[in-house]
Parts: structure tokens; C-alpha cells; sequence
């Protein structure tokens, strides 16, 4: 199956990256549906592809004629049996949760048609974790977009041991017609390429800021204003979630046993607090204000 093929996507998932990549793929031209078992986290998604179709015509970056496209492209479904039986290609965004995500992908493997790609946008594990609880391993991959997914162009495409090459071009193929600019991995590596690097990062600061060495306001200014990075590694958390880098300490923790993998002291207690970041109005830093 060649690019041409792809007509109907899938986006399993409504939620912080869901939402935001069905809404990159309804305005790529895509047959679009979105599907979450949460109505409420459902109908936010909708809510934001609404405000932001429209707000991107007021501000002169989109035409009428291409928000109206976009929305005759996209339907939000409850239903995810209905959400996939017509497509080609499915992307799970979903949480950082390996037995979730192997059910979610049986489930996927019934419902889908026989020659649909099933993508993971996991941000760390690789889909040979998930590739054996389908028929299809051959067609199961890592899609891995970035937060936010309609401004971060980078996406990384990892061909997995058990992944046929025309699921990998097919794949990478995809994200150029997106618009975005895709990297191969040739191997499976927990953590990809750039979740690796800055993770080596995110471990030195976490280590910094609990010994007491400096506060995270100063990790963040030394990244800043020292190696010249756009955002120090503790606003990033906060702009991706405190509670996804928990949830992924923890799944890693389960995982191997190592009590290296367990969350910093510092996030532990954040997402104990229910401060996972911009999206709460506190995490490491206080947005109350902007929330407002």
C-alpha cells in the first residue's frame, strides 16, 4: 500500500496530542475521525478544533474555503469500532501505559480493515512492545509527534525489527504531506532520538534541583542564557506535563524494577498535588495569571 492509498485516519486518543493531531490531519485533506471513551475530553477536542479553524481564518493564516475543507474532513465519534472501520491508517495517542496500549491495539486489530498501518505516538516505548498483540505486526510502527503537534515539525518514525519497509515509507511519506519534517530511526531504542537527549538533560537538572544544588528557576536561566536553548528543561516539563513524565517514570519503574527509573521527589510531589503544568495553572511555575 503506497501514500496514495491513505485516504481515512484514525486518531485514537482526544486528549493533549490526540485532539491536536487529528486536527493537523483534517487540515492535511485527510478523512479524519477522532474517538475517545471520555465524552467530556471528547467534546473539548471539538470545542478546540472549532476556536482554532476559526481563529486561524480571523488571523489570516488559513482561507474560509480551507477551514470549511477541514471541517467537512473531521468527525468526533464516541464510538471506536465506528472510528476505525474505514481507515487506512490509525494513530493511538493514548496514555504512557503498556497494557492499555496492548489492549487498545487487539482491540484495533479486530476493528480495523486488514490493511490498516496501527501507529503509536508513544513518546518512549517502542511498538515492538505492542506489535505482537496484533495479526499485524508488520503494519504496527512508532509515529511519535511532539508537543504541540500543530507547531513542533519534527516527527519520529521508528521501523521496528517486525515492521515491513513500506509501513516505514508509507509512514514517513505521511508526515511530509502533514507538513512535517519526519526522521528515521533504523532501530528500536526506548526513547527514540530526541526524548534521549534531552531525558540525559531532564536527569542531570531533576538531580541538580533535589540535592539542593540550585533552584529550577536557575537550571532553567543556565539552559537559557548559557547554552542558548529556547526553554530550560523544567518549563518543558511544565508545557508537556508533569503528569505524563510521572506516568512515565512509573511504567518504566514497573517495567525493569530499577528504582533509577522511579519519578524525581520533585515531580512525585507535583503530581501528587494535581500541578502537572500550563495545563492546571501550577507546576513548576505558576500560570494562574494566563490561565485566567
Amino acid at each position: 500500500m503506497g501514500i496514495d492509498k491513505i485516504k481515512n485516519i484514525a486518531v485514537i486518543g482526544a486528549g493533549n496530542m490526540g485532539h491536536q493531531i487529528a486536527t493537523l490531519c483534517a487540515l492535511g485533506g485527510f478523512r479524519t475521525t477522532c474517538t475517545d471513551v471520555n465524552g467530556e475530553v471528547l467534546k473539548k477536542a471539538e470545542n478546540f478544533f472549532n476556536s482554532y479553524t476559526v481563529s486561524r481564518v480571523e488571523k489570516g493564516k488559513l482561507s474560509a474555503d480551507a477551514a470549511r475543507q477541514a471541517q467537512a474532513n473531521i468527525r468526533f465519534v464516541p464510538d471506536m469500532k465506528e472510528a476505525v472501520k474505514d481507515a487506512d491508517y490509525v494513530i493511538e495517542a493514548v496514555v504512557e501505559l503498556l497494557d492499555l496500549k496492548r489492549k487498545i491495539f487487539a482491540d484495533l486489530d479486530r476493528m480495523a480493515p486488514k490493511h490498516a498501518i496501527l501507529a503509536t505516538n508513544s513518546s518512549r516505548m517502542v511498538s515492538s512492545l505492542i506489535a505482537d498483540a496484533t495479526s499485524r505486526p508488520e503494519k504496527v510502527i512508532n509515529l511519535h509527534f511532539f508537543n504541540p503537534a500543530l507547531v513542533m515539525k519534527l516527527v519520529e518514525v521508528v521501523n521496528g525489527p517486525h515492521c515491513a519497509p513500506e509501513t516505514a515509507d508509507v509512514s514517513f511519506k505521511l508526515c511530509e504531506k502533514l507538513g512535517k519534517v519526519p526522521v528515521m530511526l533504523n532501530k528500536e531504542v526506548e526513547g527514540f532520538l530526541l526524548n534521549r537527549m534531552l531525558g540525559a538533560l531532564l536527569r542531570e537538572a531533576l538531580w541538580l534541583h533535589d540535592m539542593g544544588v540550585a533552584s529550577f528557576e536557575d537550571i532553567d536561566k543556565a539552559c537559557l542564557y548559557g547554552a542558548g536553548h529556547p526553554m530550560g528543561p523544567f518549563r518543558l516539563m511544565d508545557l508537556t506535563g508533569i503528569d505524563l513524565e510521572y506516568t512515565m517514570r512509573m511504567e518504566a519503574f514497573r517495567r525493569t524494577g530499577d528504582r533509577a527509573q522511579l519519578p524525581s521527589p520533585g515531580v512525585a510531589e507535583r503530581y501528587f498535588r494535581g500541578d502537572y503544568g500550563e495545563k492546571t495553572g501550577r507546576g513548576w511555575f505558576d500560570y494562574s495569571q494566563k490561565k485566567k
